[in-house]
């Protein structure tokens, strides 16, 4: 038997060998790019191998958070992720839907890299297309739960395809959420836009605050906004235009 091998991070290691979903840049994203300094409760959904708790626990250490999953395996993976962690006081994993969370509290911060994907029935097993498809948790359940859940003065943060963006954000408006930043990425300068950062709150702005990523300058040479953003994570990482 090959001896099991993490994805390794600076502050904290990922197993993800009992899950469909392996650690990808949509994930690393999202728990990069959010704000984390307001909140003091935390709400991650769809947890997958935990790797988003873990991002936004390193980011800020008096962060309580929620991880809920659906998938029996991830979940299992999560609570070892989590478990084996120097965070694993902040983060409580909880093996459930969004749809069946008893929750009895509102959350600082939400956040979710939901399952978008649609699969060839060929190519992917079943486990990963649940994980990677709106079968089991579409944008209208996700944003209305997301409604309940968030305080008030709260932020909910997630990232789509940036072709679901117009719609995303009317459902979003229809539960009173709305945009107040917005961060477009492209693998690289001439590349089309894939993926859409999207921060939600209650208060609806006068403008979106429009942001532009490129991961890419060439293959496996990043730009210095994406080291930027992504060097307190990354092993071999640095931020090369430090303030």
């Amino acid at each position: 038997m090959m001896p099991r091998k993490p994805f390794q991070f600076k502050q904290f290691a990922v197993f993800q060998d009992k899950t469909a979903m392996k650690v990808g840049t949509d994930g690393v994203l999202l728990g990069a790019w959010t704000k984390v300094d307001h909140a003091i409760s935390a709400l991650d959904i769809g947890t997958g191998t935990g790797l988003v708790a873990l991002m936004l626990a390193q980011r800020n250490r008096q962060l309580l958070i929620d991880a809920i999953e659906l998938d029996a395996e991830a979940y299992e993976q999560a609570v070892e992720n989590t478990s084996i962690s120097c965070f694993n006081e902040q983060i409580k994993v909880m093996h459930t839907a969004l749809q069946e969370f008893d929750f009895r509290k509102t959350y600082d911060l939400i956040v979710s890299n939901p399952p978008f994907f649609q699969v060839n029935d060929r190519v992917e097993g079943s486990a990963r297309k649940n994980a990677r498809q709106q079968d089991s948790l579409s944008f209208d359940t996700l944003l209305e739960r997301t409604a309940l859940m968030l305080s008030p003065e709260g932020t909910a943060c997630f990232i789509i395809p940036s072709d679901t963006r117009t719609h995303f954000l009317y459902l979003a408006a229809l539960n009173k959420l709305f945009a107040g930043r917005v961060c477009s990425v492209r693998g690289h300068q001439d590349s089309p836009i894939k993926r859409c950062l999207i921060e939600l709150t209650f208060k609806q702005p006068e403008f979106i605050i429009e942001e532009e990523l490129i991961i890419e300058e060439a293959r496996h040479q990043y730009t210095a906004a994406y080291q930027g953003l992504c060097c307190d994570f990354y092993l071999k990482m640095e931020n090369k235009n430090p303030e």
